[in-house]
């Protein structure tokens, strides 16, 4: 039995609120269960110096948790004493949604998306990216529908989820309970068309095998399935 008492292959409750910010030209408030996070897309008509007069695009993130998203508080992070995870979770993310996008088709601006943790029970990283694509498809149809975009540069929806290894069981979307606890954990990212972005997994307890790794894959599979249909329900 799971802590929450989801079936191993269950979700935790997907909400997505979107239009959470005024000034963002992209936003949502993405709830996977207990974890909740902020996540803002920016328009800058300008992009890095190493892209300058190269024809293209850019999408880049940064990440945080604020102080009370976990059950003591914690420091706040000035971007130049960011720990080593945080800049790791970041990378991660614009990685990830880079990986949808059609970067000639957006011209040279960036994208910057921002992912604000509010409040944390495990997958604070893939939460972020689901909710981090809901931000910038929101950005980009304001683009487009300004006339500063002609062809959508967003190829393909982009989600995250976790799965592993709970009390020897293969579990899909592990809670803070069973992540803190889990034999093996692993992030998956994919799009839409279940092509594999990235996977990060590790043994945290005991080694695993291939046939394991292949149940974690197809729950994955279904997770990211089922986020991706959140993602455009919040986006039509």
């Amino acid at each position: 039995m799971r802590p929450s008492g989801r079936e191993t292959n269950e979700m935790r409750e997907i909400v997505i609120e979107t239009d959470v910010t005024r000034h963002a030209e992209g936003s949502c408030l993405i709830k996977c269960g207990d974890t909740h996070v902020l996540c803002t897309a920016s328009v800058d008509e300008k992009v890095p110096p190493f892209l300058r007069n190269s024809g293209l695009g850019w999408v880049t993130a940064e990440y945080g948790m604020l102080p009370r998203a976990t059950h003591t508080r914690m420091r706040r992070e000035a971007k130049n004493g960011q720990s080593g995870r945080t800049q790791e979770i970041q990378r991660l993310i614009g990685r990830s949604l880079r990986a949808g996008v059609d970067r000639v088709a957006l011209g040279e601006r960036q994208i910057q998306i921002d992912c604000d943790v509010i409040q944390a029970d495990g997958g604070t990283r893939c939460a972020s990216i689901t909710g981090g694509w809901v931000a910038l498809r929101l950005a980009v149809n304001k683009l487009m529908k300004a006339g500063d975009i002609s062809t959508d540069p967003l190829l393909d929806p982009v989600a995250a989820i976790s799965c592993g290894i709970f009390a020897g069981q293969p579990v899909l979307d592990l809670d803070y309970p069973e992540d803190s606890e889990a034999g093996v954990d692993g992030n998956f990212v994919m799009l839409g068309t279940s092509k594999l972005v990235e996977i990060q997994m590790s043994a945290e307890g005991s080694a695993f095998s291939r046939e394991q790794m292949n149940t974690l894959m197809d729950l994955s599979e279904k997770g990211v399935a089922e986020l991706i249909d959140a993602q455009l329900a919040a986006t039509r």
